[in-house]
C-alpha cells in the first residue's frame, strides 16, 4: 500500500515560449529520470517527441511523466501553450490535483497564461507560480508579479528574490529560511551552495518577509494573534498555513530562475512537495447522473473504495492504442475486467504501463491517485469513466468547445482513401476538439478544428505518421444561421393513398430564441386537440431540421418553437404523420421569419512593440475588428479585439510583416454576431454556387 500523501499529480502550463518544457526537462534531470538534457530549441525533449513539436518548438500533446523527488512521487504533465491546442491543457488540468503556472521573466503574463490560468480557476487547481527566464534582457521578477496581480486577479505570496539581474542573474534568496543560493557558471543544477544574504538585499528580503508571514498567518486565527503580540510562528507553523492557503486558492506561492540555467529548480521541486495539495486533500470529482447532472455524491480518493477511474487522453503510438486514465478511488490490475459507464460494455485490463514521455514501464498494479496508460482499449474516449462492474458511476464529463473552422481534403492516388480513413479516426479519439465529417453531397472529407495551425498540424501529422498525401481545400468558416422575427403559422399534413392514411396538423409560433440557446421547443396546446404522446415527434421534426437553414444552409441556432393548437385524426394520425408535418412547417416559416446568416467571432489578442501599434490596430479595424482594450507592457502592447474569423487567414504573415518579425497573437472562440448584408451575400451566393456544382 503506497502512501498518498507522498503522491503529488501535477501540470505545468502556461504562454507559448514561456519555458514549460525546458522546465519539464530540468525536473526530470533533477529526479534522476534523464541523464542527458534534450533542449527544447534543438527539438530533443524527452516530452516534447512527436516530429512536429520537435520542429516548431512547441507542445501540442500534453505528455505524462512519472519522478521522485525527496521520497515523493511526482506524475507531471506538461501541457501545450498554443491557444489551438487548450483542450490538450483543458482535459489535463480536469485530472490534475495541482499545478505549476510558468511565466516568462521578460514577457510577463502573456494571452495564452490568462486562458490556462482562467482554465484552472474553472477547475480549482492548487498553483506555485514559476517567473522562468530570468537571465534574458528585460527580465524582472517584482514587475511579473505585478502583473499576476493585476492581469490574472491573483494573490502571488513572494517566496524567493532573485539575486542580479538579467545576465548577472546568479541566483535566488528563500526568504522563510533567509539563505542565498548561488548557482556557479557550468550550468550543472547541483553546483551551488548555500551562503547569507548579500548585504544590500537584507533589507528587502525582511520587508518582503514580512508580508510573506502577514499572508500566511491569515490562514490561522491563532497564529495571527500570537503574531500581531509580537511572536513569530515556527517555519513549520508558517509552512502549513501556506499549504492550506495554496489548497484553497487564497494565494499562490512564486518562485523564479531560469531552467535553462538550471538555477532556482530545487526550491520549485521543494515547493511542490511542501505546498501542493496531495490526491487525498483536494475536492472530490462529482459523480453525474447519465444526462451529466450532479448526483450529490462524490468519488473520494480512497483505494479501498470501488473503482472509479476517468479516461482524460487517448494517444496511438508505435505500441498501440494508449489511454490515459487517472484512477480517483480502488484498484486497478493487470486482467481485471472494468465497465465503460458511458458505453455500457466492459473491457478487459491487458496491459497497464507507467509512462516517461514516449518510453514506458510495464504494470501490474495501480490504485486510486495514479495516473497510468492501459494499452490496447477499445471503445474507450476521453471522458468516459471507467469503473467497477458491480458499482457503476459516472465522473463529471468533460465538455469540448465546438470547431470553428473547417478544410475540405482529399486523397492524392484512389489508393488512399482507406488509408486516410483509419488513420482520420484514430485522430478524432485522440483529440476531441478534431472533428471530420464526409459531405454527403460532394462525397469531400471535411476536416474540423480551432484554428489554422490546428489543422494544419493535423494535415502535417496524416502526411508524416501515416504516410497519406492530401490535396487541400481552402479553409471555410463554419456560419451559422438564425431568424430575426416572430411569426405564427399552421402546417397539415395528409395523405390518402388506399389504406390507413397520414394526418397531422399543426398550429405554431416560431421567435428568436435566447442567445446560445440552440433549440427550445414548448407545447401550450389546451383540450387535446393534437394526443400529448405526439409531443416528441413534433419536437423531433423541426429538431431534426435545424441542421440546414433557409438561406444557405448552415445549421441554425437560437429558435424558439412553441405549439399552441393542432388537429388530429383518429385513425390516420400517427407520430410519423406529425413529425413529418413538423419538418414541413419549418420549410414553410423559416423563411418566412426573417433569417439571418451568422459568423464566429474571435477573441484576439495581439501584441506588438510599440512603435507598430497604430499599425496594428489600422489593420484590425480593416479586418471589422472592434477594439476592446490596449495594454502597454516593458517590451511592447497588447491589443484586444473582437474580429470575425473570415478576416483572420493567414493573419499572422501579415503581422510579422507589419511588426518586423516581433509580433504575436492569439485567438479564441468568442461568440456568433450577424454577417453584414455584403458579407452574408457573398457567403450565401457561393454555398449556392457550390451546391449547384455537386449536383
Amino acid at each position: 500500500m503506497t502512501d498518498l500523501s507522498k503522491y503529488r499529480n501535477i501540470g505545468i502550463f502556461a504562454h507559448v515560449d514561456a519555458g514549460k518544457t525546458t522546465t519539464t526537462e530540468r525536473i526530470l534531470k533533477l529526479t534522476g529520470k534523464i541523464h542527458k538534457l534534450g533542449e527544447v530549441h534543438e527539438g530533443e525533449s524527452t516530452t516534447d517527441f512527436m516530429e512536429q513539436e520537435a520542429e516548431r518548438g512547441i507542445t501540442i500533446q500534453s505528455a505524462a511523466v512519472t519522478c521522485e523527488w525527496n521520497k515523493h512521487r511526482f506524475n507531471v504533465i506538461d501541457t501545450p501553450g498554443h491557444v489551438d491546442f487548450t483542450v490538450e491543457v483543458y482535459r489535463s488540468l480536469k485530472v490534475l490535483d495541482g499545478g505549476i503556472g510558468v511565466f516568462c521573466g521578460s514577457g510577463g503574463v502573456e494571452p495564452q497564461s490568462e486562458t490556462n490560468w482562467r482554465y484552472a480557476n474553472e477547475s480549482e487547481v492548487s498553483r506555485i507560480i514559476f517567473v522562468n527566464k530570468l537571465d534574458r534582457i528585460g527580465a524582472d521578477f517584482l514587475r511579473v508579479t505585478e502583473q499576476v496581480k493585476n492581469v490574472l486577479g491573483a494573490k502571488p505570496l513572494i517566496m524567493v528574490l532573485p539575486i542580479g539581474r538579467e545576465d548577472e542573474f546568479v541566483g535566488v534568496v528563500d526568504l522563510l529560511t533567509r539563505k542565498a543560493y548561488v548557482w556557479d557558471e557550468t550550468g550543472q543544477p547541483e553546483n551551488y551552495e548555500v551562503t547569507d544574504i548579500p548585504a544590500d538585499m537584507v533589507d528587502d528580503v525582511e520587508m518582503y518577509r514580512e508580508q510573506l508571514i502577514e499572508t500566511a498567518v491569515e490562514m490561522d486565527d491563532d497564529l495571527m494573534m500570537a503574531y500581531m503580540d509580537g511572536e513569530e510562528p515556527s517555519i513549520e507553523d508558517i509552512k502549513r498555513c501556506i499549504r492550506e492557503g495554496t489548497r484553497t486558492l487564497a494565494f499562490f506561492p512564486t518562485y523564479c530562475g531560469s531552467a535553462f540555467k538550471n538555477k532556482g529548480m530545487q526550491l520549485l521541486l521543494d515547493a511542490v512537495v511542501d505546498y501542493l495539495p496531495s490526491p487525498t486533500e483536494v475536492e472530490p470529482q462529482d459523480l453525474t447522473d447519465e444526462e451529466g447532472n450532479p448526483t450529490g455524491e462524490k468519488a473520494i480518493v480512497d483505494p479501498d473504495q470501488p473503482l472509479k477511474a476517468l479516461a482524460f487522453k487517448i494517444m496511438d503510438d508505435r505500441f498501440g492504442a494508449l489511454t490515459f486514465v487517472r484512477i480517483y478511488s480502488g484498484r486497478l490490475k493487470k486482467g481485471d475486467t472494468i465497465l465503460n459507464s458511458f458505453t455500457g460494455k466492459t473491457e478487459r485490463v491487458g496491459r497497464m504501463v507507467e509512462m516517461q514521455a514516449d518510453e514506458r514501464t510495464e504494470l501490474d498494479s495501480a490504485q486510486a491517485g495514479d495516473i497510468i496508460a492501459i494499452v490496447g482499449m477499445k471503445n474507450v474516449q476521453t471522458g468516459h469513466t471507467l469503473c467497477d462492474v458491480k458499482h457503476p458511476c459516472t465522473l463529471e464529463a468533460m465538455v469540448f468547445p465546438e470547431p470553428v473552422i473547417s478544410i475540405a481534403v482529399a486523397p492524392k492516388d484512389k489508393g488512399g482513401a482507406e488509408k486516410m480513413g483509419i488513420a482520420i479516426g484514430k485522430m478524432v479519439a485522440e483529440d476531441p476538439s478534431f472533428r471530420v465529417e464526409t459531405d454527403e453531397d460532394s462525397g469531400e472529407t471535411i476536416l474540423k478544428g480551432m484554428g489554422e495551425l490546428h489543422l494544419d498540424i493535423k494535415v502535417d501529422i496524416l502526411k508524416r505518421t501515416y504516410g497519406v498525401e492530401l490535396i487541400v481545400g481552402e479553409p471555410q468558416v463554419a456560419y451559422r444561421e438564425t431568424i430575426t422575427q416572430a411569426i405564427e403559422d399552421s402546417y397539415t399534413h395528409k395523405k390518402q393513398s388506399g389504406g390507413s392514411g397520414q394526418y397531422g396538423k399543426i398550429d405554431y409560433r416560431i421567435k428568436p430564441g435566447e442567445q446560445n440557446s440552440d433549440f427550445t421547443f414548448k407545447s401550450t396546446v389546451v383540450g387535446g386537440n393534437v394526443p400529448k404522446e405526439f409531443f416528441p415527434a413534433i419536437e423531433k421534426g423541426f429538431k431534426g431540421m435545424m441542421a440546414e437553414g433557409p438561406l444557405a444552409g448552415f445549421p441554425v441556432l437560437d429558435v424558439e418553437i412553441e405549439l399552441f393548437d393542432g388537429g388530429y385524426h383518429a385513425v390516420d394520425s400517427s407520430a410519423v404523420a406529425f413529425e413529418i408535418a413538423a419538418k414541413g412547417a419549418f420549410r414553410q416559416s423559416m423563411p418566412k421569419a426573417g433569417p439571418q446568416l451568422l459568423e464566429p467571432v474571435m477573441k484576439v489578442d495581439v501584441f506588438t512593440p510599440e512603435d507598430h501599434v497604430g499599425d496594428v490596430i489600422g489593420d484590425l479595424n480593416r479586418r471589422r475588428g472592434m477594439i476592446s482594450g490596449q495594454e502597454a507592457g516593458v517590451t511592447g502592447v497588447r491589443v484586444k479585439a473582437d474580429v470575425p474569423l473570415s478576416e483572420m487567414f493567414g493573419y499572422i504573415g501579415h503581422l510579422r510583416t507589419m511588426t518586423s518579425g516581433r509580433g504575436q497573437f492569439s485567438m479564441e472562440f468568442s461568440h456568433y454576431a450577424p454577417c453584414p448584408a455584403q458579407v452574408a451575400e457573398k457567403v450565401i451566393a457561393e454555398a449556392k454556387e457550390r451546391k449547384a456544382a455537386e449536383k
